[in-house]
Formats: structure tokens, C-alpha cells, sequence
């Protein structure tokens, strides 16, 4: 299990801490590999952060385009960041506006609005929103997520995943 250091200090075992921009490399029983590359996020504003979350690349060595997962952050710079830094195919990025009382008015996860943002940024990538539903903590539902990209006219891009069905997604 890949976390961040100090998820892996809480959950011993088998749990390893990357933390931002290290990269694990991962075998397949195949002898193929994968690389998954930490990324930044941030769980909530700077002044109310909900402790350490990491984002992660996923790169193939025969595909020139890697999957982002956001994990749970919001749209900041560390997200810029990693649409400069590397070819962006797929962006599963953590949605709902998730809020909780402790942080006030703030957000833990993207809202729509970010997930705009992000989409503008990963300017070729299918996006594929993830974390929206299933907990009271979530304000804004794939209807309202799903009319913002409409509204963008960007709702080609979006490809949802829907629960215990396979979905192939292409990397090129």
C-alpha cells in the first residue's frame, strides 16, 4: 500500500510512505512495470489542511501519457504543478465538495468549479470524477458536477465510472 510517510507510520505493516515527486517502481507477475509518483495535495485551505494526503501518478513505460489521481485535495498550485510537469491522459480527480464543521465554509475535496480548473489545466486528458457520493460530507452531486462541465462545454471529456463495472480507459 502506497500512502503518504505518515499514513505509513500509522498503519505499519506493509505500508509505504512516498512522499511528493519520490516514485515507487512496481512489477507486474508479467515482469512489466509501473511507476507511481507522489504528488501534492492538500486536504482542505492552508489554514484549516486536514492532515497530509498525497496524490499519485501512474506511469507506464509504453504509454507517452500517465493517469493522474488527485486524491483528496482541492485545486491549488501543487495540482498546476503536476499538469506541468508530466502528459496528463486520464485525471481521476476526487470531487464532492466535501465540507465538515471544522473547517467552516471551506472545502476538503474539489468542488465543480475546481474540477474546471483542473480540466483546463490537463487540457488533453479524459477527466474522470471519483469521491462525490456515498458520504454526508459531500455538497455538490454528479448532477451538479455533470452541469458544470455542460456549461463548459467540456462534457466530452468526462467519462463516469459507475461501481463494480469495468471501465477501460486508453493511455497513449
Amino acid at each position: 500500500m502506497l500512502t503518504t510517510p505518515t499514513g505509513a507510520e500509522r498503519l505499519r505493516g506493509n505500508a509505504i510512505g512516498v512522499k511528493n515527486w519520490e516514485s515507487r517502481k512496481l512489477y507486474t507477475s508479467g515482469g512489466r512495470s509501473v511507476r507511481i509518483i507522489g504528488t501534492p495535495a492538500t486536504h482542505g485551505p492552508a489554514h484549516a489542511d486536514r492532515g497530509p494526503v498525497t496524490g499519485f501518478i501512474v506511469e507506464f513505460n509504453e504509454c507517452a501519457s500517465v493517469i493522474y489521481v488527485s486524491g483528496d485535495t482541492v485545486w491549488y498550485d501543487g495540482v498546476g504543478e503536476v499538469a506541468r510537469r508530466f502528459r496528463v491522459g486520464v485525471a481521476a480527480l476526487f470531487m464532492g465538495a466535501a465540507r465538515v464543521p471544522e473547517v467552516g465554509p471551506d472545502y476538503l475535496t474539489m468542488t465543480a468549479g475546481d474540477a474546471i480548473k483542473a480540466s483546463r489545466a490537463f487540457s488533453n486528458a479524459t477527466i474522470v470524477p471519483l469521491h462525490y457520493e456515498g458520504w454526508a460530507h459531500f455538497t455538490e452531486s454528479r448532477e451538479q458536477i455533470s452541469r458544470a462541465f455542460v456549461g463548459e462545454g467540456i462534457e466530452s471529456r468526462v467519462h463516469w465510472m459507475n461501481p463494480g463495472v469495468k471501465t477501460p480507459l486508453t493511455l497513449q
